[in-house]
């Protein structure tokens, strides 16, 4: 039977149009029941957003055997309008009630919308303290148009919590510790901090998110930090790194699923480095950047600094006040392990005037989950990022450029390792970053669907440079007479490293473990008079905060 036409009648709450944009068949279709049954469900729902959850739909059908026809007829019954009494939260003890009060679209005295209780429900699971949810709609005995929309929330691990005390010939007594909550005391507020002390490293940092400072959910973020870092890139070249910084951000919602974000941060920074024992690169940097200072160490005090074993000490200390504004979109189905929605990051910084050092940096990530077929779902990440120096800084400084390479980025190539190299052949970081993954995530059982994922993954990236930095190609024969050639690492599609393989990921109290063995598809091994090498490795475990 083909239909021959399709009526809407009853009592019609909403329009008739809006309904009609829900039929999933048109006149000369062939006459399907599943399809019929979901445009009765589609219809339902729509119903259900204006708080008539208990609406009928009924297909009437009229057949007309001479013509082989069906004449099709849907009949609106609404029922009455349904209001909420209660919301409530079941199996929570942890978190204080305003927690997931915040998070609600529907509310109690209004009317009862499917669309407001399922954003609700995907909001706090949402949260990264809480693991599951589950949500009915329970009628109230005795009141044919009330009910009460029950929560069934199963909690997470609000946080985690590490550290160690080791000892080495190097470093001596080695002391680190970290915390992060993301539920402190209750509150939905998040806290972090961090220690790590050895003979060359010293590190502090602390910082304090408000995630609702006022009931239009303005979200606010304090941080606290100070680095003091012996960076040894050869057994002969060392780079110190000392800085202090204090940051404020907030972050505004402009929707239900979009943040505008404002901040500064404050830094002093003082680097310094050694002629002929620190990179070139670095010393080029602190040389001509900042306040530089040159200092000679001498053993006999002759006035120069050419005797053996004396060598130039070179440091250069500034302040920058960096002005940080960002967009966010984020639809996603949870923070932790999300299989829906996607996400979307831009902040721009920018040093401001009174800064010692003029740049700007631009950020952008982008996350999408796309249901491909029966729990399978494609997952796509990308991130891009460029910075440029300003007026007469000659180049980012060298904490602000950029790495790639390792668990977090392009599998299969050790950590951080791919891009520009220093003249030692260690890793000096770029202006460009370019990173994609695109993973194939398998389904899971329920039981461990929330805290684990299995995944076949295809990465492709790499950092570049087009600042002005001189970097040069190996010293293979060691001749100190001959300069070796200079290195181009502007961007070249054809030098986006790639990478195929497995992962794994475990939700642990640790964080999230992450186990992947990758095999890179366009390595070049070894170095040559014109390049650096590629560093590869197969097999890569880290552990990262999922807080």
């Amino acid at each position: 039977y083909k239909i021959s036409e399709i009526k809407i009648a009853g009592n019609l709450v909403v329009p008739e149009s809006e309904l009609r944009r829900l039929i999933f068949l048109k006149p000369g279709d062939t006459y399907s029941l599943r399809r019929i049954t979901s445009t009765t469900e589609a219809m339902k729902f729509r119903l259900g957003v204006d708080g008539y959850a208990f609406a009928a739909i009924d297909p009437v059908p009229q057949p007309n055997p001479e013509t082989k026809e069906i004449s099709l007829t849907f009949v609106v019954d609404p029922k009455n309008r349904v209001y909420v009494r209660r919301v409530n939260f079941n199996g929570t003890s942890g978190v204080n009630d305003e927690v997931f009060r915040r998070e609600m679209r529907q509310l109690e005295g209004a009317y009862l919308s499917n669309a407001q209780v399922e954003r609700s429900k995907q909001r706090i699971q949402r949260l990264p303290f809480i693991e599951k949810v589950e949500v009915e709609t329970n009628p109230v005995p005795g009141a044919a148009d009330l009910v009460d929309v029950d929560f069934e929330i199963e909690e997470g691990l609000p946080g985690q919590f590490g550290g160690g005390i080791g000892y080495s010939e190097s470093q001596s007594v080695i002391l680190n510790g970290n915390f992060v909550h993301s539920n402190f005391m209750g509150t939905g507020n998040r806290i972090a901090a961090e220690i790590n002390s050895g003979r060359y490293s010293k590190a502090f940092s602390f910082s304090h998110t408000d995630r609702y400072t006022t009931i239009d959910e303005v979200q606010r973020t304090i941080s606290l930090s100070y680095r003091d870092i012996t960076q040894f890139t050869s057994a002969t070249s060392d780079f110190d790194t000392e800085t202090i910084s204090a940051g404020l951000n907030y972050d505004y919602p402009i929707t239900e699923f979009q943040y505008l974000g404002f901040g500064v941060t404050a830094q002093r920074a003082e680097l310094a480095v050694t002629e002929g024992g620190s990179a070139d690169q670095a010393v080029d940097w602190v040389r001509n950047n900042g306040n530089p200072e040159i200092k000679c160490v001498e053993f006999a005090v002759d006035g120069d600094c050419d005797d053996p074993f004396e060598y130039e000490l070179i440091s250069s200390k500034f302040d920058t006040y960096e002005l940080n504004v960002g967009w966010r979109y984020d639809s996603r189905n949870r923070a932790i392990f999300a299989d829906r929605g996607a996400r979307h990051r831009f902040n721009v910084g920018y040093a401001l005037p009174t800064s010692d050092v003029d740049y700007w940096t631009a950020t952008y990530d982008y996350l999408q989950f796309v249901p491909i077929w029966r729990g399978f779902t494609l997952m796509f990440n990308l991130e891009a990022a460029y910075g440029k120096a300003m007026g007469d800084t000659t180049a980012l400084p060298p904490y602000r450029q950029y790495f790639a390479g390792g668990p977090d980025s392009v599998r299969g190539f050790r950590e951080s390792r791919l891009g520009p190299k220093d003249n030692f052949g260690r890793p000096y970081g770029g202006n460009i970053k370019t990173v994609a993954q695109t993973e194939i995530l398998m389904p899971m059982p329920e039981k461990w669907r929330n805290s684990a994922r299995f995944s076949l993954f295809f990465d492709i990236g790499n950092v570049f440079s087009d600042q002005n930095i001189i970097f040069r190609a190996p010293d293979l024969d060691g001749d100190p007479r001959t300069i070796p050639p200079a290195v181009d690492y502007g961007f070249r599609y054809d030098e986006l490293k790639q990478s195929v393989g497995v992962a794994v990921q475990w939700l642990a109290p640790l964080g999230v473990f992450r186990f992947s063995y990758a095999l890179t598809l366009n390595d070049e091994r070894g170095d040559t008079p014109t390049q650096w090498g590629d560093e590869v490795e197969g097999f890569q475990f880290s552990i990262g905060q999922a807080f």
